[in-house]
């Protein structure tokens, strides 16, 4: 049974607005989820009653934000089901990827050694292994994205065939094209060819049900405000690999010892978090993991997939439309790119919001993809649990106008 979204739609404030003397309709949760009360009032609770530093004061407060801050630690880690020692706390995605690129990169990757990632790639999984390759002489090679918006495997395996790949990273989940990519199959053949495996998981774990141990991978990334939390991040790792690499900042409660001319490290995940962690936000994002188990990632999954099935069947109706992303739904998660001949993305999104219909547009950080795909930039609707079928009517009446506007 998919989620009943009018049964969760009272616990996000912001779905009361009206914008222009229309009720609002968010669209955008591929870019960034609203909060519902719950996240809200935890995190107004912590500031309110149990605020203080972690790990270092021995009063009562200084007690009360630890335990709830590690607290939240493990609940996130069991959501994701990886060891919460190995689950690090980053200021977002992009910084986890990062801290992979530096910390394990710049040791292990050198000339004559190449970097594969794929042309639907992230800006942030994208950009960090370009800097990698030009510090170290490295080459960043490219897996296709064939004309379905999807991966081969029979591509993979020629390059990894070739023995140079030491690193593969790849999106679980496409944040245009919405392909969901065979991450687990993916790991398995990169680690049999010796090469270490980074996932940007940013869009799957707000979306579906992500099983980190099953998935095997050596690195996954995601960021906690697409899941219905706070702007923080996590990086989740292999033990053997974060105990051997470098940390990547320095400073606070990283270290076990300070001399005056060297240092030693702190145990995992303590190694990885320089300087005083965002402790109300890693609070804030166990309150969100805590609603979407209560409701169930299989739900969640569920509902999605009926948004996105129903977009796909109702905005042909719009004359000179084009879609782009895997035709199988089951391909495909809860994103619908699209450009309207005649309209600019950016004319799209404006004359929707009139409508207070909210939708992105733009390259979506992917301008590799775009250039791919033949065009500039898309437009994009994508959905979570607070979205509703009327959601997607909403948006086809709002196309229509756009092109009445145009006079198309």
């Amino acid at each position: 049974m998919a989620v009943a979204a009018t049964d969760v739609r009272a616990d996000f404030p912001v779905l009361s607005r009206e914008i222009n003397g229309h009720p609002l309709v968010y669209l955008d949760s591929a870019a960034t989820a609203q909060k519902p009360r719950q996240v809200i009032e935890t995190m107004e609770r912590f500031y309110s009653h149990s605020y203080g530093t972690v790990h270092r004061g021995v009063y009562e407060l200084g007690r009360e934000a630890t335990e709830q801050f590690e607290g939240a630690r493990e609940r996130i880690a069991g959501f994701v089901n990886w060891d919460p020692d190995c689950s690090i706390f980053t200021r977002n995605a992009t910084e986890s990827i990062n801290l992979v690129a530096y910390a394990w990169g710049r040791d292990n990757v050198g000339p004559g050694d190449e970097v594969l990632v794929t042309e639907m790639e992230h800006h942030s999984n994208l950009v960090p292994w370009q800097l990698l390759c030009q510090d170290t002489g490295a080459t960043l090679r490219y897996l296709s994205v064939g004309d379905s918006g999807e991966l081969s495997l029979d591509e993979l395996d020629s390059v990894l065939g070739e023995g140079r790949v030491k690193l593969v990273a790849v999106a679980h989940v496409s944040n245009v094209l919405g392909t969901i990519n065979p991450v687990e199959e993916i790991a398995r053949r990169a680690r049999a060819a010796g090469a270490v495996t980074v996932i940007d998981g940013a869009q799957a774990v707000p979306q579906m049900p992500v099983d980190l141990a099953a998935i095997d991978a050596d690195f996954y990334a995601w960021t906690g405000h697409k899941a219905l939390g706070p702007t923080t991040g996590l990086l989740h790792g292999r033990r053997a690999l974060l105990q051997d690499m470098r940390p990547f900042l320095g400073g606070g409660h990283m270290i076990s010892r300070v001399e005056r001319d060297r240092s030693s490290w702190n145990e995992l995940p303590w190694k990885y978090e320089a300087g005083t962690n965002a402790i109300a936000e890693a609070i804030g994002l166990g309150a969100a993991i805590d609603y979407l188990a209560g409701i169930g990632m299989e739900r969640v999954r569920e509902h999605e997939r009926d948004l996105a099935t129903y977009a796909l069947e109702r905005l042909p109706e719009v004359e000179g439309i084009t879609l782009y992303g895997p035709e199988s739904i089951e391909h495909r998660g809860g994103v619908v790119p699209f450009t309207i001949e005649g309209l600019h993305p950016h004319d799209i999104a404006e004359l929707a919001d009139r409508e207070a219909v909210c939708i992105r547009a733009g390259h979506h950080c992917a301008q590799p993809l775009m250039r791919c795909l033949g065009v500039g930039a898309t437009a994009r609707a994508s959905f979570h649990v607070y979205n509703v079928r009327e959601d997607v009517d909403r948006l086809v009446h709002a196309l229509g106008q756009a092109r009445e506007v145009f006079e198309l």
